[in-house]
């Protein structure tokens, strides 16, 4: 003899409103768990690239693959500001024709080898152009500061004084380049 049971949950054709003191206790109380995109089991990470409003550099958020990349969050830098960006007057200083040609990290210190587009870019955006690049690439945890190459070859970059040097440069040489709602 067999006995067979089963149990389920009755179907409607429509929803029903469930009374409050009929729901289960604490369902309605405020959460204390939050989801947050770019977690650690995500896929991706997110980055500051910075681009140019008026004459200051602004941050502006950007995803790219994880583990972040100094050749990622540059990328995300070159791809320039979105169509929405661009109508609120966001730009980049740096030439649309540049391109990254290899990057390089030491001991907290990338190398950042650019073709010769970048050298078409002059005055007052050189520099900012030069900011873009140091503060995107300083956000990265492990790049505290920069030095340029451009065509394989050392050159001299302009700090925000426009002074030229050859040394690393750092966050701190454009600071005065940011927009005063980012200091």
């Amino acid at each position: 003899m067999a006995v067979l049971c089963a149990c389920g949950v009755p179907t409607q054709p429509r929803p029903v409103a469930i009374a409050r003191g009929e729901l289960p206790l604490g369902l309605l109380s405020p959460s204390t768990t939050s989801t947050t995109l770019g977690g650690p089991r995500s896929s991706v990470a997110s980055v500051e690239v910075f681009f140019v409003s008026g004459d200051h550099l602004v941050p502006v958020v950007r995803s790219i693959p994880r583990p972040p990349s100094l050749d990622n969050a540059l990328g995300a830098l070159l791809a320039g500001p979105s169509l929405t960006e661009s109508a609120q007057g966001i730009r980049s200083a740096i030439s649309q024709d540049t391109i990254v040609l290899s990057t390089r990290l030491d001991r907290g210190q990338a190398v950042i080898n650019l073709s010769e587009a970048f050298a078409g870019v002059e005055g007052l955006d050189q520099i900012l152009a030069v900011g873009q690049l140091v503060f995107t690439a300083t956000g990265l945890p492990d790049v505290a500061a920069v030095l340029f190459d451009l065509n394989g070859q050392p050159v001299a970059v302009p700090s925000a004084d426009g002074s030229l040097v050859t040394a690393p440069v750092t966050r701190a040489d454009f600071a005065p380049l940011l927009s005063s709602s980012n200091l």
